[in-house]
């Protein structure tokens, strides 16, 4: 079973700007700091933000679902402004999944050069046995990605608040 969601952000930020938090590894500080909630910690196994680079990511001891998931980032292409990464090992893959990719591209605006939208596609693939787990998956968690970037980018760029986790 195969299936796609995405979902969509305008921002108050040139493509270029939105383009150097999406395009580096400034994109999962900015998720770290903002959205602990949703990430507890994320560790650079390897890579410098390029291609081929890979994260461990550490969910919230409350995720009941996972503890982590490791990534890797398969594109990473700065002509189309666009980044896309593969769940490897641990998170959806304990699951029943055979694929969880998300791609995230930053498009501009074509008539306003000061803002541009940035786009979140999440395709998976899993299991027949494991098919009732596609209800599992939500697009929410990277709206609020995208929400928090937009955030950090429509705001000058501040430091965001740092959450202490116990």
């Amino acid at each position: 079973m195969f299936g796609t969601l995405s979902d969509e952000l305008e921002v108050k930020a040139p493509a270029s700007e939105a383009w150097k938090v999406y395009g580096t590894l400034l994109l999962a500080d900015v998720v770290r700091q903002q959205l602990p909630d949703v990430l507890d910690k994320i560790d650079v196994l390897e890579g410098d933000g390029g291609p081929g680079t890979k994260l461990k990511l550490t969910f919230p001891p409350d995720n009941q679902l996972m503890s982590y998931s490791k990534e890797q980032f398969v594109v990473v292409d700065d002509q189309k402004m666009m980044k896309v990464a593969e769940v490897f090992e641990g998170g959806y893959l304990n699951l029943g999944f055979t694929l969880y990719r998300v791609t995230f591209q930053v498009l501009p605006n074509l008539n306003d050069e000061s803002s541009c939208t940035t786009k979140c596609i999440l395709d998976y693939e899993l299991k027949e046995d494991a098919a009732e787990n596609a209800s599992l998956i939500n697009i929410q968690p990277f709206t609020a990605i995208m929400k928090a970037a937009a955030n950090y980018l429509e705001t000058g760029n501040a430091t965001p608040t740092t959450t202490t986790n116990n």
